[in-house]
């Protein structure tokens, strides 16, 4: 007898197994599994009573509290899908989301309750408004739901390849596209994480990384497919993060290489004081070696790569760590493990390809396109079929992503196809560019994106943010950038600013720097 792969089974065997052990940490709340299974149920009966059934969609735009983690059990025990929308986007871009995923409930964190009410006579589909916490007029009260329903509901009839979860991409340069999850693609993600990066009931997992982003790359079922202990962190900053990882023993957390920095650089005093030996899981942009090495040297933590895209549920290759690699130096590891590397084992198969979809040579110097299929692979863009079509060209998800083959088979992304930089001929990779600047000690960031140049065709420069207190100028960090790089790589300008533009998931939006943009606050 087959049933299908859900990560509602993780569920359901936490509570059998693990109904006294402590579920969700939520500042001073604390909830058991059983105590956290009720509310879920009570959740999901709430919901019904409002009308929610097989197939709808319920949106959500909160942070990372108990509170948005048990709507990830409570809408598809009925079987309905899960939209968690970006937090830090625009009013016009919840009401398009809202609108567009054809969402019948929105449930809304305390913060973001103004937002919504200002736009939610446009959100004509939207049936009925929660707020999770913080109740007003106008809106129903989350708590009092969970007390007025009962734990029964009609559980849902669950088919693998049914939807799990919609979850939109930045739409950096577009309107957002809805990348639908199926349970399947979720359960493979959470296992292959699981097999590559153990985890315990003893462990304890940080939330650092949003809900919202691909799921918390699915570690909302993931931490609870181990029995293991999530820790709500409803907003990040370094000092939070040390303050957590020591006050609740955490030994695990996810983190864009921006978070990475931030912890890397927070308070001395804090550094000094932080338990070590914390397990990192860091994906969303190519992290830089030297990021990596602090982490590793200076805090004591063990940083593992994975890649992956919105669209890959998310993630499809982990830089698993080899038996060639224990001999390395750290600044030799510390370059390896930047690396994208190898498929996970239920991921499915990833590729480099040219433009005739044949595989590049495995010399770590020719690009390629990285495509891929498997489990972990989207079942398409919600009500965009034109987009899936082009993005399955050939029969095969297509990333975008430009990247070489190493001869032990290690993939390295080496730009987005879009951010490669062509100048005399040659093409440079801003990641490598960027890479060797924050090698200098004064460097906190750097982005490099290409420019019109009347000579070379395109010319490669830097948006650098310095350390607090350190001074650089730009005739040291050439010197610096021509010690470390081919001359044709190395910027011809230097921009030193503030802060650099990003999205909400932590990328660099190298568009607003191409542009030159108001976004970008010189100093």
């Amino acid at each position: 007898m087959e049933s299908p792969l859900t990560p509602l089974e993780f569920f359901r065997r936490a509570r059998k197994l693990h109904g006294n052990r402590e579920a969700v940490v939520d500042g001073e709340k604390r909830f058991s599994y059983a105590s956290f299974g009720e509310r879920c149920d009570r959740a999901s009966a709430a919901l019904a009573m409002l009308g929610v059934v097989a197939g709808d969609r319920v949106a959500t735009i909160a942070p990372n509290s108990h509170q948005h983690l048990e709507q990830f059990y409570a809408v598809p025990q009925l079987g309905a899908v899960i939209v968690p929308l970006n937090y830090r986007l625009t009013a016009e871009d919840f009401v398009y989301l809202a609108t567009h995923s054809g969402a019948k409930v929105l449930c809304v964190g305390a913060d973001y309750l103004d937002m919504v009410d200002a736009v939610r006579q446009r959100m004509a589909g939207v049936q009925h408004f929660i707020a999770l916490e913080g109740g007003r007029s106008g809106w129903l009260d989350y708590e009092q739901l969970l007390t007025s329903a009962g734990t029964e509901f009609p559980a849902g009839e669950v088919a693998e390849t049914d939807l799990l979860a919609i979850n939109y991409t930045s739409g950096t340069t577009s309107r957002p596209k809805g990348v639908m999850i199926t349970h399947r693609n979720a359960w493979a993600n959470s296992v292959g994480a699981l097999v590559h990066w153990p985890m315990t009931p003893a462990d304890r997992y940080l939330w650092t990384l949003p809900m919202f982003h691909c799921n918390g790359w699915t570690f909302t079922w993931t931490v609870t497919a181990a029995g293991a202990t999530h820790v709500c962190l409803r907003k990040v900053d370094a000092v939070s993060v040390y303050e957590h990882v020591n006050r609740e023993s955490v030994t695990h957390l996810c983190a864009a290489p921006t978070v990475l920095i931030s912890i890397a650089n927070g308070p001395e005093e804090g550094r000094r004081q932080l338990r070590g030996g914390v397990r990192v899981f860091t994906a969303g942009a190519p992290p830089a070696p030297a990021t990596i090495e602090r982490i590793e040297g200076e805090l004591r933590w063990h940083v593992t790569q994975v890649y992956g895209l919105t669209e890959t549920a998310p993630l499809i290759a982990i830089c698993e760590p080899l038996p060639a690699h224990l001999g390395l130096t750290a600044r030799e590891s510390a370059v390896i493990k930047s690396r994208q590397g190898v498929e996970l084992m239920t991921s499915g198969e990833i590729r480099v390809v040219d433009e005739q979809m044949t595989n590049v040579p495995s010399d770590g110097q020719t690009m390629g396109e990285i495509v891929a299929r498997g489990n972990t692979v989207m079942k398409g863009y919600y009500n965009d079929p034109a987009a899936t079509e082009k993005a399955f060209a050939g029969g095969w998800f297509h990333t975008g992503d430009a990247a070489v083959v190493h001869p032990d088979g290690y993939i390295e992304i080496r730009d987005r196809y879009k951010d490669v930089i062509i100048s005399g001929g040659e093409n440079i990779s801003s990641i490598e560019v960027e890479g060797a600047l924050m090698r200098h000690p004064a460097v906190l960031e750097a982005a490099v994106v290409g420019v019109p140049h009347e000579k070379w065709g395109e010319s490669p420069q830097a948006f650098v943010v310095l350390h607090a207190g350190k001074a650089l100028s730009a005739a040291e960090l050439r010197s610096f950038a021509r010690d470390h790089l081919a001359h044709f790589k190395v910027p011809s300008d230097f921009h030193f600013v503030t802060e650099l533009p990003k999205t909400a998931t932590g990328k660099i939006q190298k568009y607003v720097l191409r542009g030159r943009q108001s976004a970008i606050a010189a100093q």
